[in-house]
């Protein structure tokens, strides 16, 4: 007598995501969150953010200061 559906599914689970451990695969969150590195106004952008998204931040939260204040990487 073998197991049901409920137990082959969950071995199924089991060896993919020990798949995906020995792969090095999974979730990217943490990946995602060393790529923070711009901060602005206690807003984290990813480094890899656009001239025109910041400048579209500058101008909306932040008026009166001007954008290379904000975000001193564009003036390169």
């Amino acid at each position: 007598m073998g197991g049901g559906n409920g137990q082959k599914a969950k071995m199924a689970r089991e060896k993919n995501l020990e798949k995906q451990k020995a792969a090095g695969k999974g979730s990217q969150l943490k990946t995602n969150e060393k790529a923070m590195s711009i901060q602005v106004c206690m807003q984290a952008f990813m480094c890899t953010t656009s001239e025109v998204k910041c400048r579209e931040h500058a101008e909306a939260k932040h008026p009166k200061s001007d954008v290379y204040a904000c975000f001193p990487h564009l003036k390169k």
